[in-house]
């Protein structure tokens, strides 16, 4: 079977040599293909199973051959990344994806990928790469406004949440703890990302350094526990530096209360960290940027435009709030670089990160924005969160479920109650795993107050309120066949 493209059914010219440089009419032959391929992924998808999972042995089987010394057919290539590779995944971008967080991505992105690679753009200094560097100035400008960042912070993109996490944390410690961990102390509720803790553990930190604070019955972390925890280590010795809060965690969506986290920071002098990975570029919204409120008087923030904004992966940002502290903890001078030094008006971003060499990952969200506008992606974000409370309202008309967290941000979760079956929490897991397996939909499942939950995350824009509808009626399909007693009803 020939890979769909252009000339189908015919195979594709390729002649190659130690140059590694095909020719002009293979190169367009081959992107036009890859193109197709894409176009067709994206055309079908809601129309195949969301998921699957191949073997070890069977994929060891399908991809485990010795390097070719000798060039493949490029046909038979890629039939073999599309037929065994690219479907033996989970579809993050399917629009009945509801588990973790999906990534809905976009075409316009991947365009942008595409041609960054193509040109292989270094963007690590403003000498290599004063284009990118400029085009990554207004992407970030671009971010500060909507988060309400003030002109004079300073970021950087980065893979992801985990990584932006961990460079604005390098940020904090340095600042507040210049000699090193010692005995500082970190805070962050117990719905704070598991990032969080690698990137401290990253910096040399202990566990019995953090402090897991108890949440509300919204699940926002505690301020009269926060308040408490941190006295009782001022007393026994401890130096308090930093908070970690949520700006929609990726349970419940939940958003800590920032003014009041701001204001208590100060009087303490602790470094206020916003965790904004998943919720924060929904401030985009005009909707719901009242929801972040206080969020740009962080001393840092972390959000990942490969979410709410559609990006292909990976897509994360670092903000902090005084935009010198970033080149002071980050840049370094090397002799074999003196000939990159930026001036005044240049900015070398591998200055502001762990990254020197970087590749052009502004691309993809400025071209999006350009080409999408920005009303487009608002109304995006308000179709992902009316979509949620859609969802929310279709488990609550149906008896055997039960709303565990109202939906926020896109997320609600909930658990079916099975009639026969004493173990709630394990039955739950059981369904999660029936729902994966059978490849209609997918949703994921948590742990909120000692209970296992499923929940579902309805960020992707494709999305309808059918896909919903039909999502939760093939769950509670499975779950009746699961609650059974001796294979009766």
């Amino acid at each position: 079977m020939a890979v769909a493209g252009r000339g189908k059914g015919e195979p594709m010219k390729w002649d190659v040599d130690p140059k590694l440089e095909p020719s002009s009419e293979a190169m367009r032959e081959l992107g036009h293909r890859v193109v197709e391929l894409i176009v067709e992924n994206l055309q079908t998808l809601s129309d195949r199973a969301v998921s699957r999972t191949g073997t070890r042995a069977a994929l060891e089987r399908a991809l485990g051959e010795s390097a070719p010394r000798l060039p493949r057919s490029p046909d038979a290539v890629l039939e073999q990344v599309r037929d065994v590779v690219l479907e033996n995944m989970i579809h993050v971008d399917h629009p009945r994806n509801f588990g973790f967080v999906p990534g809905p991505s976009n075409y316009v992105g991947a365009v942008a990928d595409f041609l960054a690679s193509g040109f292989n753009v270094f963007a690590g200094t403003w000498l290599e790469g004063s284009g990118a560097a400029q085009v990554e100035l207004v992407t970030l400008g671009w971010l500060k406004q909507w988060c309400g960042f003030p002109t004079r912070a300073s970021g950087v993109f980065v893979s992801g949440g985990s990584q932006a996490n961990l460079t604005a944390l390098m940020v904090a410690r340095q600042d507040k703890l210049p000699d090193g961990p010692g005995r500082g102390v970190w805070y962050q509720s117990s719905q704070t990302h598991s990032s969080i803790g690698r990137a401290f553990r990253v910096l040399g930190f202990r566990q019995d350094q953090s402090r897991r604070i108890e949440v509300d019955s919204q699940f926002r972390i505690s301020l009269d526990a926060l308040s408490r925890a941190v006295a009782s280590d001022r007393r026994g010795g401890d130096e308090p530096f930093v908070v970690v809060a949520n700006a929609g965690s990726t349970n419940t969506g939940a958003v800590d209360p920032l003014v009041e986290l701001r204001r208590f920071c100060d009087r303490e002098n602790l470094w206020l960290h916003v965790d904004g990975a998943y919720g924060a570029a929904a401030a985009v919204s005009p909707l719901h940027a009242t929801l972040f409120e206080g969020m740009g008087s962080a001393d840092s923030l972390s959000l990942d435009p490969h979410k709410w904004l559609y990006q292909p992966y990976g897509l994360g940002c670092a903000l902090v709030r005084d935009g010198a502290l970033l080149t002071k903890h980050y840049a370094v001078h090397p002799e074999y670089l003196q000939d990159v030094a930026a001036s005044d008006e240049e900015v070398n971003f591998c200055d502001r990160g762990i990254e020197l060499s970087r590749g052009f990952r502004a691309l993809k969200l400025w071209l999006t924005v350009q080409l999408f506008g920005l009303d487009n992606i608002r109304a995006a974000i308000v179709n992902g969160v009316v979509l949620a409370e859609h969802a929310e309202a279709c488990l609550r008309e149906r008896a055997r479920f039960e709303v565990t967290s109202r939906a926020q941000l896109a997320i609600v979760s909930f658990r079916y109650l099975p009639r026969h079956h004493p173990d709630i929490n394990a039955f739950q897991l059981a369904l999660s795993r029936a729902v994966i397996e059978d490849g209609f939909a997918l949703v994921s499942s948590t742990v909120l107050e000692g209970k296992t939950v499923l929940r579902m995350c309805t960020i992707n824009p494709r999305t309808s309120g059918d896909d919903i509808e039909r999502t939760i009626e093939r769950v509670e399909t499975i779950a009746n066949r699961l609650d059974r007693v001796d294979g009766q009803p």
